[in-house]
C-alpha cells in the first residue's frame, strides 16, 4: 500500500508539474532564466543611463583570468533587433571563468525600457553604448555582436577606437549588401516587415527565418517570447522601420575599421543575411579573421554555442601580447 501512494503521490506530482508547465509558463520563465544564468555564473543587474533603466547580465571578475588578457578587459556582448541578453548565456558559458562577460539589454529591447519620445536608429545606438559603458565603469572592452549588435560594435569602435579592444561579428552584422540575396532581402523588398510578428503564424515563420536548426527553448520561454513578440508589434515596427532606414550603413563604413582586430563568424545557411556577404566584408576588412559555420543559421552563439565560443576564444587568445604568450608557454 506504501508503494501504491508513493507512486500514486509521484504520478500526481508529475501531471501536475506538466500542467503548471504548459498550463502556467509565466510562473516558470525567471525561475528557468536563472538557473541557466547561474549554470553560466552570471547575474542579472540594473543601471541607468541615457535616459534608459538597462537590465544586464554580469559575470564579474573571473576566477581563472585569461593570460592573454592582462588587462582583464571585459567582454560586452551586443545582440541584435527584437532580441535579448539571455541569447548570449549558453554561448557564455565557457568564457565565464576567463573573462568578465556582460550582456546587456539593449535601450529599448528585452527588460531594459523602451521610450515613446525617443529615437533608435544606430545614431542613438551608439551613443548609447557609450553611456552604458561609463555606467558600469567599463572605459575599454572587446566588443562581440549579432546582427544589430555586431554592427553597433563596430559603429562604436570607429567613433572611439580608444575604447574598443576588438571586434567580434558572432553572426552576420546588418547593413553589408551581400551578392546573393538572402530569403529577408527578399521579403523586405516585396514590402514585408519579416521580423515584425502580428500573430502566431507569423512568429512561427521569424523562427524559421532566423534559424537553420532551432536550438531547444523551454516553453515558458518561448511562450514568452512570443507573447512579448506579438504585444510589441506595433512598436517593434518603428524600431524595424528606423533600421532599414540605415540598410547598409555598416558597408558604407567598415573600411575605416581597419586598425582593429576582426572576427566574423556567418553561418553558412543563414537566411536572414547570405553568406555571400563574407566576400565584400573580406575586400573592406583584408585583416579580418573570417569563418563560415556550417549548417548554422544566424545566431550561431544560440544553434551551436560551444562551437562558437570555442572559435571566439581562439580569436582573443590570438591577440594576446608576445610577452603574455611566453609567460603562457613557461608556465
Amino acid at each position: 500500500m506504501k508503494r501504491i501512494a508513493f507512486f500514486s503521490v509521484a504520478a500526481a506530482l508529475a501531471i501536475g508539474g506538466v500542467g503548471l508547465y504548459y498550463g502556467a509558463p509565466s510562473l516558470l520563465k525567471e525561475p528557468l532564466l536563472h538557473l541557466n544564468r547561474s549554470l553560466s555564473g552570471m547575474e542579472e543587474k540594473t543601471t541607468t543611463a541615457a535616459l534608459h533603466t538597462i537590465h544586464y547580465l554580469d559575470s564579474g571578475a573571473p576566477s581563472q583570468p585569461a593570460p592573454s588578457n592582462p588587462g582583464a578587459t571585459p567582454l560586452v556582448l551586443l545582440h541584435g533587433i527584437f532580441a535579448e541578453k539571455d541569447h548570449w548565456v549558453d554561448f557564455a558559458r565557457p568564457l565565464t571563468a576567463q573573462y568578465r562577460v556582460v550582456a546587456p539589454d539593449f535601450p529599448g529591447f528585452g527588460e531594459s525600457t523602451r521610450l515613446d519620445d525617443q529615437p533608435y536608429d544606430y545614431a542613438a545606438h551608439t551613443q548609447r553604448l557609450g553611456a552604458l559603458l561609463d555606467a558600469l565603469g567599463i572605459e575599454k572592452a572587446h566588443l562581440a555582436g549579432n546582427s544589430m549588435g555586431g554592427t553597433i560594435a563596430a559603429l562604436f569602435a570607429l567613433q572611439h577606437p580608444e575604447r574598443v579592444a576588438s571586434v567580434a561579428f558572432i553572426g552576420a552584422p546588418h547593413g553589408i549588401r551581400s551578392p546573393k540575396p538572402s530569403a529577408m532581402d527578399r521579403l523586405i523588398d516585396a514590402g514585408q516587415r519579416p521580423l515584425v510578428a502580428h500573430d502566431p503564424a507569423a512568429f512561427s515563420a521569424m523562427m524559421d527565418l532566423v534559424f537553420e536548426q532551432r536550438p531547444f527553448l523551454p516553453y515558458p520561454i518561448l511562450h514568452a517570447t512570443e507573447q512579448a513578440a506579438l504585444g510589441n508589434a506595433a512598436s517593434n515596427t518603428r524600431l524595424w522601420d528606423a533600421q532599414l532606414k540605415d540598410r547598409y550603413l555598416l558597408e558604407q563604413r567598415l573600411g575605416g575599421l581597419q586598425q582593429h582586430p576582426v572576427l566574423a563568424l556567418w553561418g553558412d545557411s543563414d537566411r536572414v543575411f547570405d553568406r555571400s556577404g563574407l566576400l565584400p566584408l573580406q575586400k573592406l576588412l583584408p585583416q579580418a579573421q573570417l569563418e563560415a559555420l556550417p549548417g548554422v543559421g544566424h545566431l550561431p552563439m544560440m544553434e551551436a554555442p560551444a562551437d562558437t565560443a570555442q572559435r571566439y576564444a581562439r580569436f582573443l587568445e590570438g591577440l594576446a601580447p608576445s610577452s603574455a604568450l611566453a609567460s603562457q608557454k613557461i608556465q
